[in-house]
């Protein structure tokens, strides 16, 4: 009985041994991932992605590794430019591993090396750059800083494929000079537009008024053109009806008796010469209409006697009108008569 306790207990152990020897010789590595293997202490090989037999107890396998792109984002580290300012920059590292024997052998811990090597190359880049150049120029720190780095690690078993600088932080003192000046360029360029504005706006308002000068002088002219091509035509109309209807002198004193009380009717005359012809135009008004007058065709049809009335009654009102008019000048204040010969 006891020995087959035994016997069932050692045949539980190695069951329990072989199963676990098995399990030991099996490894599964994911996709894109890696695992090295040591035989006896030497590197032996690399498992690839799959299903993948080891020997155990002689052979060590290690922790995966990752063959996938990946970001590693580094504290800001202080660096001092060109001009002996410290600026804070922080910088983001896109790597991968290509090699994983030389991840694993050729240096003891890629990821602290990397960012060693990327603090070193970035003082050394930005130490050649005044701060101004360094706040512009992130495109050629980049691009130097990649170079470097894929240079260095190539025989790492890695290749850096970017390396970005996601900040640079100037001193305090520093940002409020840079706010400063940003602020006055500002304040700079709208005084210049608001400058440029005004300008413009006189120079449209100027523009304007010249037009509209040019335009109201153009319109005078045409007026005044206007104006005087028509009383040319209406002077010439006179002109041409008085020619026309032939009158006679006696028509001509009469119109010039009728004149008379118009002239010393005026508010400025103070002096008014009364000329020797009133006399005569008198002398010749009364003998027209105290002799017989000529019957036309037009006053044939018109009594006789009417158109004497008539033309008595105007005779007489023209004739009063022009003796009220000699009468009244020379008793007015200041004016003074006279009655100039004929040459």
């Amino acid at each position: 009985m006891l020995e087959t306790s035994l016997s069932l207990i050692a045949g539980l152990v190695i069951a329990l041994f072989a199963a676990f020897t098995v399990l030991r010789a099996v490894r599964i590595v994911p996709q894109a991932r890696a695992r090295n293997v040591e035989r006896l202490g030497r590197y032996d090989r690399t498992l690839q992605p799959g299903l993948n037999f080891v020997i155990p107890y002689f052979d060590r396998v290690y922790p995966m590794i990752d063959l996938r792109e990946q970001v590693v984002s580094f504290q800001p580290q202080p660096v001092i430019t060109e001009d002996n300012l410290v600026v804070e920059i922080d910088t983001v590292l896109y790597f991968q591993v290509t090699d994983a024997r030389a991840a694993s052998y050729e240096i003891a811990n890629f990821l602290q090396a990397v960012e060693q090597l990327t603090v070193t190359t970035l003082r050394n880049v930005v130490g050649s750059m005044d701060l101004e150049r360094t706040l512009t120029s992130r495109d050629t720190i980049n691009s130097q800083l990649r170079g470097v780095l894929d240079e260095a690690t190539g025989k790492w078993g890695l290749r850096v494929n970017r390396v970005e600088i996601k900040a640079i932080d100037p001193p305090q003192s520093i940002k409020d000079a840079m706010e400063k000046q940003m602020r006055a360029e500002r304040d700079k360029r709208a005084a210049i537009l608001g400058a440029e504005g005004q300008r413009q706006s006189q120079i449209l308002t100027a523009e304007g008024d010249k037009q509209a000068a040019v335009l109201r002088a153009e319109g005078n002219r045409t007026a005044a053109i206007l104006k005087a091509e028509g009383q040319a035509r209406a002077i010439d109309e006179v002109f041409q009806s008085v020619h026309r209807n032939d009158p006679d002198p006696k028509l001509l004193a009469y119109q010039y008796l009728q004149m008379l009380p118009q002239l010393a009717q005026g508010p400025g005359n103070t002096f008014w010469v009364i000329p020797s012809e009133v006399t005569s135009a008198l002398q010749d008004v009364s003998r027209a209409f105290t002799q017989a007058l000529p019957k036309s065709s037009a006053t044939r049809e018109t009594s006789s006697d009417d158109l004497a009335a008539h033309a008595a009654t105007d005779a007489a009102q023209a004739v009063q009108a022009a003796a009220d008019a000699l009468e009244g000048a020379p008793e007015a204040d200041g004016y003074q008569t006279a009655s100039p010969s004929r040459p």
